[in-house]
């Protein structure tokens, strides 16, 4: 099966085919840093860094482009009400936004544009649109005409009518239609600007993503991905301008993550309402909060619970622990006689995997099929236990698990991160330690020191399992804050 994708623009599923073959060029939507992020953030980033990773799956050279807006209304108004300079503000807060991202292992993009590094891009695209005709300049602002562009709404599905009846717009007489969006504002006291053909200003909010996305992929590019939040006004705008100034198409396939909802209501911080990534965090595994959000597939809404999350442990230890005890496994030389039936069903649970991911992103299909090659390699494993295989087709199949795993963005060895995450080195040893005497009291058959070490080590907040290669030991799921 070949990778199809839904495309917002025609509302439905698509053979993907790319402008050039073998490489993928694809910008994102980022944050706008004026404060810490939210599970909302999250979420889009979670979606968009497994879009990336199937399509390196599939071996293709993927050129991921995903910005800052760092001069933006929010921006200035909350570093006015923090009294600080605004590169002070919008550097805080995209190093918070990457140490989230770090923590929830999302995969670096090739280009971080920040807005103010682009400004001189947005000018000259400003200046073609108002070259054609399709934007006027009024008193230092430079408006882009809605109406000389005939398919505006043609993502959204909203015609010119309805935006000029219903729509929510600025009150500002100086527009030749209220439907109009800013290009270019002129500057006001207290603002950040830079010099243009129209006088000193900064640019409209629109502009910013056309002009980085240009700048970087060039007028014509395979994907551009956001929340579906951003399907209007700003995608909407994102394409007229793009295609007003170079009569070509701008985004080939687009791509909308849903809303994460908090018990009945949309996230907002408006309401109050917001689950920072860094709280999220403190209480979850990273690995469990990404194995949760990807459970529901990116277009539809999340409805978010502690308790799912929690429920995320158990699937990610039981890979973890496959994957811990092939790593410790030294197979028999040859094997026996492989189980061509085991490879097989492997094999199977491999093309489930691919093929779902291949159905438009279907990560929740793709888990089912984690999960059952997992059920798959714990019979394995309890045949290797017995001494009946060698456990080199378990080790073969493992291989399989953390491969597929990989394109989730899981890293199947949660218990050594862990315990390089959670524990200093100092710590670490002492528990190594204890955990190597309480294996020799069992060995000796001291049960009353065993027992006593375990409760120790158990106040320390571990868990000792008991496994063929030997103990080991792993951190406590936490389950609160």
């Amino acid at each position: 099966m070949s990778l199809k994708i839904y495309n917002t623009l025609t509302r439905r599923k698509e053979p993907f085919t790319p402008l050039v073959p073998g490489e993928v060029g694809m910008y994102v939507c980022g944050v706008t840093p004026y404060d810490v992020s939210h599970i909302g953030h999250a979420r889009s980033a979670l979606v968009f860094d497994v879009v990336v990773r199937h399509l390196r799956h599939l071996r293709y050279r993927v050129t991921f482009v995903k910005n800052y807006t760092d001069v933006d209304d929010k921006i200035i108004a909350r570093a006015n009400q923090l009294k600080i300079p605004i590169a002070e503000l919008t550097t805080r807060y995209i190093k918070a936004y990457q140490d989230d991202m770090a923590k929830l292992g999302v995969t670096l993009p090739t280009e971080a544009p920040r807005a103010t590094e682009h400004i001189p891009e947005m000018v000259e695209l400003i200046e073609r649109l108002v070259a054609a005709s399709v934007a006027y300049v009024v008193d230092g602002d430079v408006y882009f005409e809605v109406a000389r562009f005939p398919t505006y709404g043609r993502l959204s599905g909203k015609n010119l009518d309805e935006l000029l009846a219903g729509v929510r717009v600025d009150v500002n007489e100086r527009k030749r239609d209220p439907r109009d969006f800013a290009l270019w504002k002129a500057a006001k006291p207290g603002e950040p600007s830079w010099p243009s053909p129209w006088g000193p200003g900064r640019p409209g909010w629109h502009i910013e993503c056309s002009a980085m996305a240009m700048h970087y992929l060039g007028e014509t590019f395979d994907l551009h991905g956001g929340g579906e939040d951003l399907i209007f006004p700003h995608h909407e705008c994102e394409i007229a301008q793009s295609e007003a100034a170079t009569g070509r198409p701008f985004s080939r396939y687009w791509l909308h993550n849903g809303f994460v909802n908090l018990g009945a209501a949309k996230m907002s911080k408006s309401v109050g309402n917001v689950l920072t990534i860094e709280g999220l965090l403190r209480r979850h595994d990273p690995e469990a909060v990404r194995l949760y959000l990807l459970q529901t597939h990116y277009r539809n809404p999340v409805e978010f619970s502690d308790e799912g999350v929690l429920g995320m442990r158990r699937p990610l230890d039981r890979f973890r622990q496959l994957v811990d005890e092939a790593g410790q496994l030294v197979p028999a030389e040859p094997e026996p006689s492989p189980d061509g039936a085991f490879l097989g069903t492997v094999a199977a649970h491999r093309e489930r995997f691919d093929a779902a991911m291949d159905d438009d992103f279907n990560t929740p299909q793709a888990i089912g099929a984690l999960n059952l090659l997992a059920t798959v390699l714990t019979d394995e494993r309890d045949r290797v236990r017995a001494g009946t295989r060698s456990g080199r087709d378990f080790v073969k199949g493992v291989d399989v698990l953390i491969d597929l795993g990989k394109v989730l963005g899981l890293s199947m060895r949660g218990n050594q991160s862990e315990r390089a995450q959670v524990f200093e080195p100092e710590r670490r040893a002492r528990l190594d330690a204890l955990v190597q005497e309480r294996d020799a009291a069992r060995r000796q058959r001291d049960w009353a020191r065993a027992d006593a070490l375990r409760a120790e080590l158990d106040a320390l907040g571990v868990i000792v399992e008991d496994t063929p290669v030997g103990p080991k030991w792993k951190p406590k799921a936490r389950t609160g804050p």
